[in-house]
């Protein structure tokens, strides 16, 4: 945790994407080894919590027949179903009491991959005086690759934490990886 500790600072937060049931192992939608990331945030957020560094979750909080799932001719079967238990957070995951939840994925006439689509997130980092975010989660290439780059484009300095994530195909997150970086991201293997 001290080498953790010693990269955050005054002016960081940390930002945990989607680490629900539903993307790990067992659930409607698995990530190939998604509940992997849990331990390596749990570190993060313990520093996190103990520098003072606000957390931030985003949870993918869909309703019934979301316009993303395939029945809808969407790329996704039906997932985090709002209430559901493949919605809520992975059993493992400890995260702060004071952890700021932020939900997407709840439109019904569009897809929200980003924790910054239309959630506020950009509006209370500012307000929190917030600079750099460090970002984990899942997946890779899909809403943590979304957030990173929409981070990048409100002004934030943003670190993805390669342990702390995991894409949904190998070539996925090869891709996304490439795309963060030229947005200027930078990664923390």
């Amino acid at each position: 945790m001290t080498a953790i500790a010693d990269r955050l600072r005054d002016g960081d937060a940390l930002v945990v994407v989607d680490v629900q049931n539903d993307f790990c192992p067992g659930g409607a939608l698995p990530i190939e080894g998604g509940d992997a990331v849990v331990p390596v945030l749990n570190e993060w957020m313990a520093a996190a919590k103990a520098g003072g560094v606000p957390v931030f979750a985003s949870r993918c909080w869909h309703p019934a027949g979301h316009i993303s799932f395939a029945e809808r001719g969407g790329p996704w079967p039906p997932h985090c179903l709002q209430d559901s238990d493949g919605a809520a957070f992975h059993p493992d995951l400890k995260l702060p009491e004071d952890a700021v939840l932020v939900t997407k994925g709840n439109r019904f006439d569009q897809d929200q991959n980003s924790a910054f689509d239309q959630t506020g997130l950009a509006e209370e980092l500012r307000a929190r005086r917030v600079q750099r975010i460090w970002v984990g989660g899942l997946a890779e290439d899909v809403c943590v690759r979304a957030t990173v780059l929409d981070g990048r484009r409100e002004g934030f300095a943003v670190f993805c934490i390669g342990d702390a994530t995991r894409p949904v195909t190998a070539e996925g997150g090869e891709k996304a990886r490439a795309e963060m970086a030229e947005a200027g991201a930078e990664r923390l293997d």
